[in-house]
């Protein structure tokens, strides 16, 4: 089927473009980027691509749908999922869901209630009040049933990892061994990774060895902190050339994601009492 813009199809349904991308917004097919319309995973879903043309030779990307999109209709189709919906369909409490939610950076705390995050909106969330108490709330599309970081997540936590995807985490790993023992017990590849391990334990800061970033790259982290969703990555190998160009591509993987990161070099690594406190703090972690 034909597609078209957004200025179209907003003339097809008699309403203004500003009109059409505030309805496409609402439910959840576009969110707003630095003043910029970006295109969820839902408004894939549904149609949703990016197309450009040139001007002046200057190319101009814009958002198309197809030609004979109802708006009213896929409201209607639409369905909304809670928490609690999303437990029953993975066996688990709504609660249970949340701080899965919550771990892999798609919602966030609120005073009360939870909140979407910049992530959150890209696939599909929608914050909601509760019509009584005003607490924050956050609905979702049914892919989200499909998230990839959401899925793999619950069959870690219930035990039920598939062996590939155990063997593609050991082949990750396997590439550089595993040697040096922190005092926590985690097994890490170098002693600068050692000392760093070795600091956040002594300072009570929970955190995550190697773990992957909830996005659908295969990037792995070298420590992960939930208290702040902060990772951190230690750059050892400056004199490599490869491992250069692999650092751009991870910086630029953190960028695009909008990730909170902390970057330690060797001499970083030297003065950890001097250095980690002040980055932690950035991301309201306190330490000592």
């Amino acid at each position: 089927m034909k597609k078209i813009s957004t200025t179209t199809l907003a003339k097809a349904h008699n309403i203004t473009a500003n009109e059409l991308f505030t309805q496409l917004s609402k439910l959840g097919f576009l969110v707003n980027e630095e003043n910029k319309w970006v295109l969820t995973q839902q408004g894939k879903a549904v149609g949703g691509e990016y197309k450009s043309f040139t001007k002046n030779n200057e190319t101009i990307e814009y958002i198309a749908w197809l030609e004979g999109m109802q708006i009213e209709s896929t409201k209607e189709n639409n369905k909304h999922l809670t928490s609690t919906d999303i437990g029953k369909h993975f066996e688990l409490s709504s609660g249970r869901i949340n701080t899965i939610l919550n771990e892999i950076g798609i919602i966030k705390k609120a005073l009360k209630g939870w909140k979407v995050t910049k992530l959150g909106s890209s696939v599909g969330g929608i914050e909601k009040e509760h019509h009584q108490t005003g607490i924050p709330y956050v609905v979702w599309s049914e892919t989200i049933l499909n998230h990839d970081a959401l899925v793999k997540t619950i069959r870690e936590i219930k035990g039920d990892n598939t062996q590939d995807e155990i063997q593609k985490g050991n082949n990750f790993r396997n590439k550089f061994e595993a040697n040096f023992r922190a005092t926590d017990g985690h097994y890490v590849r170098s002693k600068a990774e050692m000392l760093i391990d070795n600091w956040l334990y002594m300072a009570e800061i929970v955190h995550a060895y190697e773990r992957k970033l909830p996005i659908e790259e295969e990037v792995y982290c070298d420590f992960y902190l939930p208290s702040g969703k902060v990772y951190i990555e230690y750059w050892g190998y400056e004199n490599d050339e490869k491992y250069l160009q692999r650092k751009k591509t991870k910086q630029a993987i953190y960028e695009k994601y909008n990730f909170n990161l902390i970057e330690l070099s060797d001499g970083d690594v030297l003065n950890l009492d001097d250095v980690l406190p002040k980055m932690l703090l950035k991301f309201d972690i306190q330490t000592y």
